[in-house]
């Protein structure tokens, strides 16, 4: 069969669940079965050694071995082999309901590209789900998940799931590890494609052996590919607040000490303000830097305001801000100089002479790490052509 000629492939990753791989591969055979829905069921096994492979192959599954390792590197085999024009995944430890994928397929069928579980709504069974993870784990991975994405779900780690095989291809999902579940509902919603939600149940799983999910490892995992995937939530938001932070703290101490509830702030805050605007500076041009960097490799969609405002930064023209900038640190530095040879180039006070000197070398660290911005933007822009590797006869 070519892909397309079956309407449901359900796709299960699989290592080593002899326990309860039987037992689902049943259920979604059944709801196959009852329902008449034309589909397959396909284990990705990603190396097991308990005779999960033989146990799949006699059920009437069909077995796709995924050499490579992780929960995503086999969900991406089982899904490039799967034959149906929508996907249904799941995990083969018995914990999810595959004869409940009706409202899957029927959002599916209605124009869905993605549609999601939601155990919260359906109904997660007494210590089917860890309280770390009820609790805590999944609202607050779920809550940045809207946050940074405007994703339409509530449980955004649901496992079972189901989609249009030719809409999700084209995502071009990369992780191998738990990640590829959050990088799936992520690039979706970035790609503006008609994501969904029906309840679904969560049950106690079947194996008697530790599930291979970390809590606090995988977790991080989570947190980490969302902040990544989103540079503006990581980068640009905290460097405006910081910059627009420090330049205040800088600007109010330049004339003198300031008194607030009988506390001064003097020299020490203004130096801090500097550091602050320096750092959030940095914030900035990392939040440009990887937009652009994403765009080029094709991580992530850039949008029409993105590409308005990147088509202004090149090199010529970050080159004749930076160098604006870096002509009014350097006024600013021969002023001082002038104050200093006003006093004879003799000994200051440490309060004047800092405060003459931290707008300068504001100014002077600003405008270099802006023309250096836009180097780098210039070498991220370089177009690289990777040719077919020529074969030479031998002579």
């Amino acid at each position: 069969m070519a892909p397309g000629d079956l309407e449901l492939s359900i796709v299960m990753p699989c290592l080593n669940e002899s326990e309860t791989l039987a037992t689902c591969i049943r259920h979604a055979q059944n709801f196959l079965a009852t329902s008449g829905v034309s589909g397959e069921v396909v284990i990705a096994d990603n190396g097991s050694t308990d005779g999960s492979q033989d146990i799949a192959r006699a059920e009437g599954a069909r077995v796709v071995d995924v050499h490579e390792r992780g929960y995503g590197a086999a969900l991406s085999g089982g899904i490039a082999a799967a034959r149906g024009r929508y996907v249904a995944m799941g995990d083969a430890d018995d914990s999810y309901d595959f004869e409940g994928l009706g409202p899957f397929v029927t959002e599916l069928r209605k124009g869905a590209d993605l549609v999601m579980g939601n155990r919260f709504r359906g109904g997660i069974e007494p210590g089917a789900m860890p309280p770390l993870h009820k609790y805590l784990g999944n609202p607050v991975l779920s809550f940045v998940g809207r946050l940074f994405f405007r994703a339409p779900v509530k449980d955004f780690h649901c496992g079972l799931r189901a989609f249009r095989r030719d809409a999700i291809s084209t995502l071009n999902l990369r992780t191998s590890g738990m990640e590829f579940a959050s990088e799936m509902v992520v690039k979706a919603c970035l790609a503006q494609l008609d994501v969904r939600e029906v309840p679904t149940t969560l049950r106690k799983d079947g194996r008697s052996r530790p599930p291979h999910l970390r809590s606090w490892r995988d977790g991080w995992r989570h947190l980490r590919f969302l902040l990544l995937y989103s540079p503006r939530w990581l980068f640009l938001y905290p460097g405006m607040a910081l910059t627009v932070l420090g330049l205040v703290i800088t600007a109010a101490l330049i004339r003198g000490p300031i008194v607030i509830n009988g506390h001064g702030l003097d020299i020490g805050t203004m130096l801090y303000g500097v550091a602050i605007t320096v750092v959030g500076y940095q914030a900035f041009i990392f939040a440009v830097l990887s937009k652009v960097y994403a765009k080029h490799e094709g991580f992530l969609p850039s949008g029409e305001r993105f590409d308005r405002f990147q088509e202004r930064l090149n090199l010529e023209n970050l080159t004749v801000i930076g160098v604006l900038v870096l002509v009014v640190g350097v006024v600013w530095t021969v002023l001082s100089l002038l104050d200093w040879k006003g006093e004879g180039f003799g000994a200051l006070e440490a309060r004047d002479s800092v405060r003459a000197v931290a707008p300068a070398m504001l100014g002077l660290i600003i405008g270099s790490q802006t023309v250096m911005a836009g180097l780098f933007l210039s070498l991220l822009r370089i177009r690289v052509i990777h040719p077919d590797p020529v074969v030479l006869a031998d002579v």
